[in-house]
């Protein structure tokens, strides 16, 4: 379904509902959570997705898993095209969909089917063609792989209160010492503790949420050095070495890639 609200969706008759939307940049949509949950893919642009505990940016032609009831914030990068997999919550039980928020590739044939669900009705054919193809496409949303592209937000309120300040002005040049020193604790205190909530060293953490800042930046048009300095990278090849050990590719090549708009 194309254009179509938000709203009427949870009440179709469905267990599958498929809708594709346009975005102008920065648009927000504030706190809110669905009956249904909600494969989001980003087929032009990219999307920053929030909740209580964590934040995510969805690249372009990547996509995010919100679970049925999860509390959530969505910003658009740039203009954003969104198509949106809807399941009912019985339906992602049944095919193993994961409980928790997290961002996912999106293969070939997914990207089809997609297509081919945005022009089916409302009230297709649950037993025929149609039917079968949203159960292919649920399939092959569960099969997708998740990428390493959240940074979580510790509970430790001091830790949250740093953390808060790097997803604003984020620089890999922020020293441990520094933050630690700012939280009120001891180095080892706060090491300890920053591991203990958010499953992962300051170190990496820090690295997570430049990463997510240069994905944004290159999305919205940025040049690779001028991502790689205002991060506060020592070089672009630094950057670039960083960059495609958790992406799998150079920025570059990112750039090249996903910058295109899937029709």
């Amino acid at each position: 379904m194309r254009n179509t609200l938000l709203a009427p969706y949870e009440d179709i008759p469905r267990d599958v509902v498929v809708t594709a939307n346009d975005y102008a940049a920065g648009l927000k949509f504030p706190s809110h959570s669905h009956r249904r949950g909600q494969f989001a893919f980003a087929s032009r642009g990219a999307i920053s997705l929030s909740t209580p505990e964590s934040n995510w940016l969805v690249p372009p032609l990547r996509a995010c898993w919100v679970p049925a009831g999860v509390v959530h914030k969505m910003t658009m990068s740039g203009a954003v095209t969104m198509v949106n997999t809807f399941v009912s919550d019985q339906a992602a039980r049944a095919i193993g969909l994961p409980t928790r928020c997290g961002v996912y590739g999106v293969s070939p044939l997914l990207r089809q089917l997609l297509d081919e669900a945005i022009d089916l009705p409302a009230l297709y054919d649950d037993d025929g063609r149609a039917g079968k193809l949203m159960a292919l496409l649920v399939a092959e949303i569960a099969a997708m792989p998740q990428l390493s592209l959240n940074a979580p937000l510790p509970a430790d309120p001091r830790l949250a209160r740093v953390c808060r300040r790097i997803f604003v002005a984020p620089s890999i040049t922020i020293a441990l010492d520094d933050v630690a020193t700012e939280a009120g604790m001891s180095r080892r205190t706060f090491t300890r503790l920053f591991r203990a909530q958010s499953g992962v060293s300051f170190g990496e953490w820090q690295q997570q949420v430049c990463l997510l800042a240069a994905i944004e930046r290159l999305s919205l048009g940025q040049s690779v050095t001028r991502v790689a300095f205002d991060l506060g990278y020592a070089s672009p090849g630094a950057f670039t070495v960083a960059f495609r050990r958790v992406l799998g590719e150079t920025p570059s090549q990112y750039v090249k890639v996903h910058s295109r708009r899937v029709e």
